[in-house]
């Protein structure tokens, strides 16, 4: 698939920001955070309804350019630290410089993508910024678009924040607010999504003691040193509803009577990846099972959802039995997610916050000296994204980005997305290459996952 840049902008808010507003100071919890970009991609097909004899794509396709355009320089009033820039100093100069906004053209068709879309297509979509060296933080982007038209007219919108600024729940609240703008929607819904909360600066008070700079130091250290580096690839095992509700089962137990959907996929993730990783090592590699949990829904009461910023933090699960079922792995997931409770939250808040990270991070450090491996788990199945419609439907797929076999230093990472009905679940798990040959013939998982169907095959199941 070749895709053409045609241009490179940036999108600016449509009145500026207000001179009290130009500083955006990161909280605590995003001080722990490196400039990553994770992308959510969104597939849109021209519906032959919009055809006429008087309009041709490239007309329509003018046009939602101009309105994805315009809607997003009109929802930037409200998001205006999306429009600035990082800085050295844990903040965002709001500048009211832009969104950094690529336009592209495809010239093959939007289905030939989605028949087979491996990672090394989608990543074309990405929007690249080629004066950015990898990892810089002073003068990054916030946000980053990238917008691709297809010869058939459907359009394939590849966006992502900075990870330093903010979480999944953020960028959703938005790309929401964007969508909403778009249609034109002045109702409760257009209301909501359109007043962010930048409060998480005042609740999780930031710091650059040398307290923090030491728990930081540990924080990447714990991070980094389960990096392993080689060619990594990612695939899409898919689970049906069926096979969710056969693993649910399969995983309760006196212990957990109810098992989430994201529990029990967690836990037979886990152990085909498990068992991959010691069958290279040829013994048995005690390891983290790491998940970013979602502290707005454990405060008491619930923080808000608009909270923006990075209102999460990673517990970690260790496995140390060689052989273990789902229901045992389920168990160890719960309790570790179980720790973050209201007082958790509530001990993070005010000038004690650095000082619970301390106890936490240092803790985490010692309790998991003796692990060997980590799989990083991430959940995107609450964000919503098959509802985002700029007027034109919702998105027939939605997907991340992932590794076509370029050498990394990483670890195993395992993202988890709904399919486009909501009753399926995609997850797109990412190892060394190697380590998914194992993976991709491990029968227990096949028995109830598809690798890497076609996206318009599961956009016709109900």
């Amino acid at each position: 698939m070749e895709v053409q840049i045609i241009s490179r902008e940036r999108i600016k808010p449509s009145s500026p920001t207000p001179l009290d507003l130009k500083t955006h100071k990161l909280c605590l919890l995003d001080q722990f955070r490196n400039n990553v970009y994770a992308p959510r991609v969104l597939y849109y097909p021209l519906n032959q309804d919009d055809l006429s004899s008087a309009i041709d794509i490239d007309h329509i396709v003018s046009k939602r350019l101009q309105l994805l355009k315009q809607s997003l320089s009109e929802t930037l009033v409200r998001f205006y630290p999306l429009a600035g820039k990082l800085t050295n100093n844990f903040s965002v100069d709001c500048n009211d410089e832009g969104v950094y906004f690529v336009e592209a053209v495809a010239k093959s068709l939007l289905n030939e993508l989605l028949i087979q879309p491996g990672p090394n297509l989608i990543n074309k979509l990405f929007p690249v910024d080629g004066s950015q060296q990898r990892g810089q933080v002073a003068g990054a982007h916030v946000a980053k678009v990238q917008v691709t038209s297809f010869a058939c007219g459907g359009l394939v919108i590849c966006a992502c924040i900075s990870h330093t600024f903010g979480d999944g729940t953020s960028f959703s609240s938005f790309m929401k607010a964007w969508a909403a703008t778009a249609r034109n929607k002045t109702s409760e819904e257009q209301a909501i999504y359109t007043c962010p909360n930048y409060d998480a600066s005042s609740l999780f008070l930031p710091n650059e003691d040398d307290l923090f700079h030491q728990l930081r130091a540990i924080s990447n250290v714990s991070y980094t040193r389960f990096f392993e580096t080689g060619r990594f690839v990612t695939r899409r095992f898919v689970f049906d509803a069926e096979a969710i509700a056969e693993l649910k089962d399969k995983a309760k137990s006196s212990r957990v009577q109810n098992p989430t959907r994201i529990e029990a996929l967690s836990a037979i993730l886990s152990r085909s990846i498990m068992a991959v990783l010691n069958k290279k090592s040829s013994s048995h590699r005690p390891t983290l099972m790491s998940h970013a949990v979602n502290l707005r829904t454990k405060a008491r009461p619930p923080l808000s959802e608009y909270l923006i910023g990075n209102i999460v933090w990673q517990t970690n699960a260790l496995c140390t039995e060689e052989e273990v079922d789902l229901d045992g792995l389920v168990w160890l997931l719960r309790e570790s997610i179980s720790k973050f409770d209201g007082d958790f939250v509530k001990n993070l808040q005010g000038v004690g916050g650095l000082l619970e990270l301390s106890e936490a991070i240092k803790h985490e450090a010692e309790a998991y000296s003796d692990a060997k491996n980590r799989i990083m788990f991430s959940s995107w199945c609450t964000f919503g994204s098959y509802g985002i419609d700029f007027g034109w439907g919702k998105p027939i797929w939605v997907s991340c980005v992932g590794f076509d076999g370029s050498i990394l230093e990483f670890s195993p990472v395992v993202i988890l997305m709904d399919t486009r009905f909501g009753d399926g679940i995609e997850a797109w798990v990412s190892l060394l290459e190697e380590d998914m040959a194992l993976l991709e013939v491990d029968k227990n998982l096949l028995e109830f996952a598809t690798i890497d169907p076609s996206p318009l095959k599961l956009a016709k199941q109900q």
